[in-house]
């Protein structure tokens, strides 16, 4: 017989409905907002749906977790979609599928968009008391496939009673690293969609507060256009000085900045992931 329980209706991963009512508005607000095109949407996902990637976010100590710690950074990573908890698994498929594709191609007015299954430097990032990312402008090439421009940056946050004095806030830079146009606190089910290019220059650069036992969490995609007549010149991740940054300061984040070049140059060379060199980064942590 008919089962009415089990064709019950359910929240949707992503309401494309709720969402479709305000696109047209959303896409003129997206193309307009500065330093660079922009969205911070509330409600992202359904709320019990949020809740459940937030109950299911992997804890940090991990051996999952590739450690992102330099001059430049203080996070963790954990890319590999088969390590993913179930519902944050789902949530990241249907994120990457043709229609959400086509709904971001709607909203940010490029088309062509491409996912990228491997979730490259994306996936799941963990950032504990203490940890920060500078500002910076992201790789602009895919590390293993050199004809893939990088486009689009969407990041979803989960953190629920966020405080904004913990710190956290990402923050957008304009194109001459002078002032910061937009902050986005990293509340619960908060998302932030942004272009991609050389100049998007983003970060939260100021060391967290929050208390120990409490991360800075979120679920980050990044999404590209495959250039079929022009190979593209690789880049790697631009990290720049704020004004208020000293002398000192600024030399080091330039010399490190230099250093993840050369290590992007290898890692593209040579089909290499980021395991091992989270592998050297921890031991070396460890040893400080």
């Amino acid at each position: 017989m008919f089962n009415q329980a089990a064709t019950k209706c359910q929240a949707p991963l992503f309401d494309y409905q709720r969402w479709n009512e305000r696109l047209v508005a959303l896409s003129r607000q997206y193309r307009a907002n500065q330093p660079f095109p922009h969205l911070h949407l509330e409600d992202f996902l359904e709320p019990a749906v949020a809740r459940e990637l937030m109950e299911e976010f992997p804890q940090p100590d991990s051996h999952a977790w590739i450690q992102y710690k330099h001059q430049n950074e203080n996070k963790m990573g954990l890319p590999k979609r088969e390590l993913f908890p179930r519902r944050i698994g789902q949530v990241v498929d249907e994120l990457n599928s043709p229609e959400f594709l086509a709904w971001l191609s709607e909203l940010t007015g490029i088309e062509g968009l491409v996912s990228d299954d491997t979730l490259e430097g994306g996936g799941l990032h963990q950032s504990s008391r203490g940890g920060f990312l500078n500002v910076h402008a992201d790789f602009t090439v895919h590390h293993h496939h050199n004809n893939w421009r990088r486009r689009i940056n969407l990041i979803l946050y989960l953190n629920e009673g966020w405080q904004a004095d913990w710190g956290g806030a990402i923050e957008l830079w304009d194109r001459t690293m002078s002032r910061c146009e937009a902050r986005v606190v990293p509340l619960l089910n908060h998302a932030l969609i942004f272009n991609t290019h050389e100049h998007s220059f983003h970060g939260f650069p100021d060391r967290l507060t929050c208390p120990e036992g409490v991360s800075r969490k979120s679920l980050a995609l990044y999404y590209y256009t495959p250039e079929v007549h022009v190979k593209v010149a690789g880049k790697s991740t631009n990290y720049r000085a704020r004004p208020s940054d000293g002398p000192l300061d600024a030399a080091m984040i330039w010399a490190d900045k230099q250093a993840v070049n050369l290590y992007s140059r290898v890692k593209e060379t040579f089909g290499l992931s980021d395991d091992f060199a989270s592998r050297v980064l921890g031991f070396l942590s460890r040893k400080k």
